[in-house]
């Protein structure tokens, strides 16, 4: 990521103040697309004028990128963050896009300050009474956008190494759940867990094998 990239993520958030917006939150997800584990929000507020170098859209981090960001975001006490966590058992019950929308509004209940604005990465938003904007790739747009998919993508990859030391047949620390021929083989092999979601064709054609 050049410096103007990493600035216009900063403008785009100066922009919002302008627009009379003082608390703005970031709010993004991981975890959408995995066989197994669960989905996971975040919702970040950074001061007025911080920046804070090297934030970016997560996925085009290094994993020794993303450590070193999510340390210096959540070990920050100006920078005021909230995660939201909802369980496969769930999805299976209420649909991904459900179950994505529940863990952003429980990522921004657990906020200790209330923004006056929510920045959604996306374009589907969840229902609350805070004022909030969708952004198409948001988290290449926005700096608090950013910032939340990286603490949204830690959180939830910290989780997937946990459950592969409960489950290590399936490789969960390598692929965190997403439907890699290793993690595929091993679902035909030893069958689905109790992280896995039922809902999605691979999990449920192995469960009835």
């Amino acid at each position: 990521m050049n410096p103007q990239q990493e600035l216009n993520l900063v403008h785009f958030d100066d922009a919002m103040r302008q627009m009379g917006h003082q608390v703005i939150a970031g709010v993004d997800e991981a975890g959408r697309g995995p066989l197994a584990g669960p989905v996971v929000a975040a919702a970040c507020i950074l001061p007025e004028g911080r920046y804070v170098a090297g934030v970016n859209d997560s996925k085009q981090l290094t994993p020794q990128q993303r450590r070193e960001l999510y340390a210096r975001l959540t070990e920050d006490s100006e920078i005021v963050f909230g995660v939201g966590v909802v369980e496969a058992v769930i999805i299976d019950q209420i649909n991904i896009l459900q179950a994505t929308l529940r863990a952003m509004i429980a990522a921004v209940a657990l906020l200790r300050v209330k923004p006056d604005v929510l920045l959604i990465d996306g374009n589907h938003v969840p229902k609350t009474d805070i004022p909030m904007k969708a952004i198409v790739e948001g988290d290449s747009k926005s700096q608090s956008i950013a910032a939340a998919s990286i603490i949204a993508k830690e959180t939830r990859d910290k989780m997937m190494c946990d459950f592969d030391k409960m489950w290590p047949e399936y490789g969960f620390a390598q692929h965190k759940g997403y439907g890699t021929k290793m993690h595929l083989e091993a679902l035909q092999k030893y069958g689905p867990c109790p992280i896995h979601r039922r809902s999605f064709d691979p999990v449920r054609r192995a469960s009835a094998t």
